[in-house]
């Protein structure tokens, strides 16, 4: 089953000559790549939620109670 926005843009596609076709086709897999990898960090970032949030707390609290310090580029 094809939509209408993706015939619309097959039909687009069809009156180009096949160069430019070509490089269409090559920007819409790196498009649709950098998608996929989007989707990946958001659901990764979305199933570690509640332990980024734990984490931030616990740095929240070791710097109120004077237990953290910066870290420095010395230190790495």
């Amino acid at each position: 089953m094809t939509s209408t926005a993706v015939a619309t843009v097959m039909k687009m596609m069809e009156s180009l000559p096949e160069d430019a076709q070509n490089q269409v086709v090559e920007h819409l897999r790196d498009y649709l790549e950098n998608l996929k990898e989007e989707a990946k960090w958001d659901k990764a970032i979305k199933n570690t939620q509640t332990q980024l949030v734990a984490a931030a707390r616990q740095a929240r609290k070791e710097i109120a109670e004077g237990r953290a310090k910066p870290l420095s580029h010395k230190d790495l």
